[in-house]
């Protein structure tokens, strides 16, 4: 009676397993897995007359041999790491701040102000800035109100610009997994690296990196993915000459209709980020699912 009992139970545990297994596996293949392979398909034809198409490699051709399109890859390669490097230097301070520095309210307070930002949409956002940039906005403003120019300065559509609103865009995923990285290093070996002569840059060198190093990647990865995606951003900040990839892939899906072009830089795009992180993960010695915990 008891073996029957122990082999409802394993089966019981074994149904409640996929079905709480199930929404992730359909997600998974539905949205991305699924998707991803079609896409794969599409960049490998060409279109030979109305409605027919054979198989080519012709549309990663057309990449490599037109100069404004990997041009405009690379550049867009290089800014997202750049974006995601100043980001990290900018987001650390803060995030050791409020780890170990701020107790009580005023760290509540302070990680307020950072998740502040995020409560409206990015396209709020980048219109804000927008309107801060232009040259009849409020940085122009105050600068000739102080003297400082003598004539309205224009600070948008350009590199400056979009590196701004990249930053801004994505700080909030580098300061969560910092602060929570950061918050479970023990304040003891803090104050023993002090305790053995160990200076300001040694103990942040020797203990709290180390420690941070997985929270590091984890910011890394999730704001060089945002950043390398970005559409939004780039095009509005840096207008006509924002030569951004994705502002390709979009011209080929939507203004020229040219999907198979189109699937073919998403393809080379998804290559070129999976080899940045992996490379990223190689550098500094982590491990994804440690990463990723």
């Amino acid at each position: 009676m008891s073996k029957a009992n122990g082999n409802v139970n394993r089966t019981q545990f074994r149904l409640g397993f996929w079905l709480l297994l199930a929404p992730i596996v359909l997600w998974l293949s539905l949205l991305i897995i699924l998707p991803h392979i079609d896409m794969v398909l599409v960049s490998l034809r060409e279109r030979i007359a109305s409605r027919q198409y054979g198989f080519s490699f012709g549309n990663y051709t057309a990449f490599f041999t037109e100069p404004l399109y990997w041009n405009t890859f690379v550049r867009t390669a290089v800014m997202s790491i750049l974006a995601t490097v100043l980001t990290l230097i900018i987001a650390f301070p803060v995030s050791f701040y409020i780890a170990k520095v701020l107790t009580g309210r005023p760290r509540i307070a302070l990680f307020i102000l950072c998740l502040l930002p995020f409560w409206v949409s990015e396209l709020v956002r980048t219109y804000g800035w927008m309107i801060l940039l232009r040259e009849t906005g409020l940085i122009s403003g105050a600068l000739q109100w102080f003297g400082l120019a003598d004539q309205p300065v224009e600070m948008l559509y350009n590199d400056v610009a979009i590196m701004v609103g990249l930053i801004y865009t994505s700080m909030l995923f580098m300061v969560v997994p910092l602060v929570t990285t950061l918050d479970s290093l023990d304040n003891s070996l803090i104050e023993a690296g002090y305790d053995l002569g160990g200076s300001s840059w040694n103990v942040m060198r020797s203990i709290v990196i180390p420690h941070a190093m997985p929270g590091i990647m984890s910011g890394c990865i999730v704001v060089f993915m945002l950043t390398l995606g970005n559409y939004l951003t780039p095009t509005l900040l840096g207008g006509k000459s924002s030569l951004w990839f994705t502002e390709q892939i979009y011209t080929q899906f939507i203004t020229r209709f040219n999907w198979e072009q189109g699937a073919a830089f998403g393809i080379l795009l998804l290559i070129l980020s999976s080899l940045i992180v992996w490379l990223g993960l190689k550098i500094t010695r982590q491990s994804f699912t440690r990463v990723m915990s």
